[in-house]
């Protein structure tokens, strides 16, 4: 299932063509669910945890024979993987440094997949969100970093990261274009018509 639907989709979309009107920025929106499917973590704290529950319970007055504590270990062992599969869970199992590097590693591997860094000014700009990790970045090529420094966006950043743990991404992402836009419409402004990047909102699978 999409993680925005196709009317809110449309909405992003028409967002970015307004922008783009007085700008010669390229706005591409890319949004994941999640940056990585962390496999190994699930199994990892399951074993943790599975090979922990012999030990735990034999502080308990009445002690289990070898057998039902191995089929206790295994039972624990199935339930927590099955568990800590479950995406809300996964995020939380992993250190916040390890997400975030995850995150931008991925939105760094969308700016060049969507072609920012081929466009005929060096004008691309991504704004990249991945839910799971509750990671927004804003990517530019040298035609905007040329006019525009990196602290032009923390601030837009962090309010965009604050909706998205709220569970606003839509809302989130219309302010963040709005903002974006007051910016490039002042320092990049439009100087011909043109349209070389697509404007819907891109939904990673």
């Amino acid at each position: 299932m999409a993680l925005l639907s196709e009317s809110e989709q449309q909405q992003v979309r028409d967002a970015i063509t307004r922008i783009e009107r007085d700008t010669d920025a390229e706005l591409v929106t890319v949004l994941a669910p999640q940056a990585d499917d962390y496999t190994y973590i699930p199994l990892l704290w399951a074993g943790i945890l599975a090979l922990l529950i012999p030990g735990a319970i034999n502080y308990f007055p009445q002690w289990l024979g070898a057998a039902e504590l191995l089929i206790v270990q295994w039972a624990c062992f199935a339930v927590l993987a099955v568990v800590f599969r479950l995406p809300a869970v996964t995020t939380r199992l992993i250190p916040r440094r390890v997400r975030f590097w995850r995150a931008a590693n991925l939105a760094r591997r969308q700016f060049l997949e969507q072609n920012l860094h081929h466009t005929q000014d060096g004008t691309g700009m991504l704004i990249f969100v991945s839910e799971a990790e509750r990671y927004v970045e804003i990517l530019v090529d040298r035609g905007i970093s040329s006019r525009l420094g990196d602290d032009t966006w923390q601030g837009i950043v962090s309010s965009f990261t604050e909706q998205v743990k709220r569970g606003q991404t839509l809302q989130g992402f219309l302010a963040c274009i709005e903002a974006c836009g007051e910016h490039l419409t002042r320092h990049v402004p439009a100087t011909h018509e043109r349209n070389e990047l697509p404007n819907r909102l891109i939904v990673l699978e």
